[in-house]
């Protein structure tokens, strides 16, 4: 990465996904003194994992337009005042082996926010947000697990190169120490999402103080992004090859929908028709293997306890697991 006359970020909400982290990039963009780009994740430090980001079977029309050089990446904080501090956030970037010390050389002053969730947790939310985007096809949370370690245990991928995806994820320690060691500790914050859930408007003034920004305008709670169970992954593949006008009969649709709609609201109603016929709640977890991945993260959530000197041994329930 080289250096530009142009601003770099102030700060950085590097992850975890499924942990609030929309949440509060949608709280701070709205404090007057802050600016972070409409897009939410420029990913760009996230070398390592630029591969991931686009799967070879997203369509094309639905492929996020992720900033690939330094110009593109500095374009995104150009409507940024002298007076604004700049943040984005990409929760990529804690999982990421390359993301601290990049953004290190780039922003040696820059501050870090990370925001952690109970493993178990973490990793159901992310398995059916990874359902709803198309990046997992097994609907079953036990299955996909059993596929990734199959996978680890026989040293190959057995879904191409995005596996691993979940159990590499909880290496909170490993992840933390990445940025503790190119960062002092006055420029990280680590935030707990049960706290984020539990007392939104403290939280988030915590992290005004930490930015240094004024703590006392008025907050307004968000809840972005909630998490949704994706009723057929098969129906949900046709609405979105409807979208993107993929074949000779979602094509002629969609141009006949163009003459009749405007982009925006054509773009609103298929969203919306996407919402209601294909997203519920989500199904109740299986207690049963909930237990088997606590009782499997539980040395990762002791090290975590005794790395934040805080209990969250206590806090997530592991000192009750038989």
């Amino acid at each position: 990465m080289t250096s530009s006359p142009e601003r770099l970020p102030d700060f950085f909400i590097v992850g975890h996904p499924k942990s609030g982290t929309t949440a509060l990039y949608e709280m701070l963009r709205a404090h007057p003194q802050i600016f972070m780009p409409d897009l939410k994740e420029p990913r760009y430090f996230a070398t390592d994992l630029r591969a991931r980001f686009q799967p070879a079977s997203t369509p094309q029309a639905t492929r996020l337009e992720l900033p690939e050089t330094l110009e593109d990446y500095l374009a995104l904080f150009r409507e940024a005042t002298p007076e604004q501090l700049i943040g984005e956030a990409s929760p990529s970037y804690l999982r990421s082996s390359a993301a601290a010390g990049l953004i290190a050389e780039a922003q040696p002053g820059a501050r870090i926010i990370a925001v952690l969730r109970e493993p178990a947790s973490f990793v159901r939310s992310l398995h059916l947000e990874l359902v709803q985007n198309h990046v997992e096809t097994e609907q079953d949370l036990r299955k996909a697990f059993a596929n990734e370690q199959r996978a680890a245990t026989e040293h190959k991928q057995v879904d191409g190169p995005r596996l691993p995806r979940y159990s590499d994820r909880v290496r909170y320690v490993e992840q933390l120490r990445r940025y503790e060691e190119v960062f002092p500790a006055e420029q990280i914050l680590v935030l707990i999402y049960d706290d984020f859930r539990h007392d939104n408007e403290g939280t988030v003034r915590r992290v005004l103080a930490f930015l240094g920004v004024d703590q006392d305008v008025p907050i307004a709670a968000i809840e972005a992004n909630p998490t949704v169970h994706v009723r057929s992954v098969r129906m949900d593949a046709l609405v979105r090859s409807l979208y993107a006008g993929r074949g000779p009969v979602a094509g002629a649709l969609k141009s006949a929908v163009k003459r009749v709609l405007p982009e925006r609201v054509r773009g609103e109603r298929l969203q919306a028709l996407r919402r209601r016929l294909l997203y519920g709640a989500p199904r109740p977890p299986d207690e049963d293997f909930m237990l088997e991945l606590r009782r499997r993260f539980k040395g990762e959530v002791e090290a975590l306890s005794e790395h934040l000197d805080r209990d969250l041994i206590a806090q997530w329930g592991y000192d009750r697991l038989d």
